[in-house]
């Protein structure tokens, strides 16, 4: 059985390493490559070396006893949490790093947060422990602080600290006790003095750690290799490898990423969740517009780092690449399983694309259209009006590896205005949308309700028009163009979020409707329903947590206030205060520079995204920012009507009045 465990951490805890001596413990590399000699089994991209950190996901398949295990290296820094989450999403396993010496820091608790809502069963490995200043009792209480209370140590450093001791073999007082608190069996065992055997305690552990809800937690040196083949046996002890007659199911699985090999070939990577797949399967896609295009695998590859290898099928549970099907997207369900795109770690930043005026945009569009299929967060958009084409960031290192990427891949020098904050927009009160689209020889009409959400649900769908009023095929299709359809507001056309839309009603035509007419009538029935209510413009906002000297409290508090921020009581910890709150994004974005020179580098702070709220200052950006709804050509409101052979447009504003005379 397959079984794929993701290496997740904050940036330079030793993910890589710990990843490397895991390879090289199970004779899979000759030699374990180090992070500054640029020598790492996985980080083989040029940006990669030069930088020392992980930017794409990659993996790599080893044995382990009877565990075949799929390995998923995972980007560290805040700047490729997107590409981090869409790795996460197909783990069935993951280890969190912890630095001994940093303990838990801001994107640890954004890596927690995301494996706790996929619910993926999650180990703590604190590394590090041979330089000077670890605290391993330390960090396993920020871990029950912070965290969860439900953490188990499972390993300890021996008295030179060269050795890792394996409590699962040697289990001490407090593990047995833990095993007991958690399994009647056990617990009758131990109140009457008697001898745990060690299968039963390992599992009793392993059911819990599978179920979630029991954390493990291990230690070690990845640097020096400390600590790991305690890793492995306990991996191996723990995870649950029974057969489920997965391999006998319907096919389904999921599209997790896109990438293009040196050849230029399209490779979709997919995560299959049971059935097998061959060559020469066929795949139907479900474009925007509703077409449908079935497409054939050419190519199964299994890769293992930069290398792969070819087969005629693949199985439950295996990462595969495949060739041929090039209207593939991320997110995409395959077989029985239906898409889905929603992802919680979204960009709050967006930057303007600089080229040369002597490249034709088109030619500049194409590459930011292949990588935002590579990586959707990017969500490319061109300006026709405007003339300029804008993407979404999480921040300034991605756009310099955007730099240095495109410049290597396209050969082509751009570079990027400052970034700004990407606002998003809601509606107050509950609004109804009318949309047509008929120009001659097309038809389609819908109607829908659309009403405001709690902060930070997204978009939702749902339906109560009649099949027999319009077909489920139509219906579908006005589904997969809302987010589309909402990706522009009134306010600074800025995406909307945070409404349920339902679809109460419709018209086709037996002749004249195809799958495009829906989608023009979606954008005009979105665009329609909000044009009549209150909008709300939102921003993004942090959730943070600052350290400092009690000294320094006063003027932290301060600074939060004149940022827009809030903050809860302050609570002292020894001679340090520590301070957590909210605040916009857009003025605590260079915070972090300011803290640390007030402090003499000795303050901390940590930004956790937070979500969208109000914004603190709506007139300011809706002014600045300028944005005329009524000249967008793309996001109308207007709804085409033909008569006589003739189309004419209705303006949304007009709609009742046309309707009703």
């Amino acid at each position: 059985m397959y079984k794929t465990v993701g290496m997740v951490a904050h940036v330079d805890a030793g993910k890589t390493t710990l990843l490397e001596q895991i390879l090289y413990h199970t004779h899979t590399i000759r030699e374990a490559g180090r992070v500054d000699k640029q020598n790492t089994f996985l980080d083989y991209h040029t940006i990669e070396k030069e930088r020392g950190i992980t930017v794409f996901s990659d993996q790599a398949v080893t044995t382990y006893g009877k565990m075949t295990l799929q390995l998923v290296d995972t980007p560290g820094h805040v700047d490729f949490s997107t590409e981090m989450e869409r790795a996460v999403r197909i783990l069935d396993y993951a280890v969190i790093i912890l630095s001994a010496v940093e303990g838990i820091e801001g994107h640890t608790e954004t890596v927690w947060q995301l494996l706790r809502q996929y619910q993926i069963p999650t180990l703590f490995f604190i590394n590090k422990l041979d330089r000077v200043g670890a605290d391993l009792s330390g960090v396993i209480q920020d871990i029950k602080e912070h965290f969860t209370e439900d953490v188990v140590l499972l390993t300890k450093p021996s008295w030179d600290q060269q050795c890792i001791d394996n409590l699962l073999n040697e289990p001490t007082t407090s593990l047995i006790e833990c095993a007991a608190e958690r399994d009647d069996t056990l617990m009758e065992r131990y109140l009457n003095d008697e001898k745990i055997p060690l299968h039963q305690l390992k599992a009793v552990i392993g059911r819990h750690f599978n179920e979630g809800q029991l954390f493990p937690c291990l230690c070690g040196s990845a640097l020096q290799g400390v600590g790991i083949k305690p890793l492995l046996d306990i991996l191996e002890d723990l995870l649950h490898t029974e057969h489920h007659a997965l391999n006998d199911a319907v096919l389904s699985g999921r599209v997790y990423k896109i990438r293009h090999d040196e050849a230029g070939h399209k490779l979709a990577f997919i995560k299959l969740d049971s059935g097998h797949l061959h060559v020469k399967d066929t795949i139907e896609h479900t474009l925007q517009d509703g077409e449908k295009r079935v497409e054939k695998i050419n190519q199964i590859r299994l890769y293992h780092g930069t290398k792969y290898t070819t087969v005629e099928s693949a199985q439950a549970n295996q990462l595969i690449a495949v060739t041929g099907l090039n209207h593939a997207y991320v997110g995409e369900g395959i077989g029985n399983l239906p898409d889905d795109k929603r992802y919680s770690l979204i960009p709050t930043l967006q930057a303007k694309v600089i080229y040369d005026e002597k490249v034709h945009p088109k030619e500049i569009l194409h590459i930011f259209t292949l990588l935002t299929e590579e990586d959707p967060a990017l969500d490319v958009l061109w300006n026709e009006t405007l003339g300029e084409m804008h993407i979404k960031v999480m921040g300034t290192i991605q756009l310099e590896i955007l730099t240095s990427l495109i410049a290597e891949r396209f050969n082509q020098s751009i570079t990027f205005g400052s970034p700004e904050i990407l606002y998003k927009e809601t509606i107050h009160t509950k609004t109804h949308g009318f949309g047509h689209f008929e120009p001659l020889k097309h038809y389609a009409e819908i109607e829908l309700d659309i009403e405001p959400r709690p902060r930070n649900s997204g978009i939702s769908f749902s339906t109560t028009c009649r099949v027999d009023t319009l077909h489920t095929r139509w219906q579908r299709l006005c589904e997969k163009n809302i987010p589309d359809a909402c990706k522009k507001g009134i306010l600074t056309g800025s995406p909307m979020t945070d409404v349920h839309i339902t679809l109460t009603s419709g018209k086709s035509h037996v002749k004249h409707t195809s799958g495009g007419d829906f989608r023009q009538a979606t954008f005009r029935a979105v665009r329609q329903g909000i044009e009549q209510v209150e909008a709300i413009l939102l921003e993004p906002y942090y959730r943070f947590r600052i350290k400092v000297e009690q000294t320094l409290s006063g003027r932290v508090m301060t600074d939060i206030t004149s940022m827009d921020g809030t903050f809860d009581p302050p609570v002292t910890s020894g001679n340090y205060t520590i301070i957590t709150g909210l605040v916009p994004v857009s003025t605590a974005m260079h915070y972090p520079t300011a803290l640390a020179s007030f402090t003499s580098g000795k303050g901390h702070v940590s930004f956790i995204y937070a979500g969208y709220d109000n914004c603190h200052n709506t007139e300011e950006v809706i002014t600045r920012l300028a944005y005329n709804k009524d000249a967008d050509k793309d996001y109308t409101s207007t709804s085409i009507f033909c008569s006589h052979g003739k189309a004419y447009g209705v303006k949304g504003c007009d709609i009742a009045s046309h309707l009703n005379g």
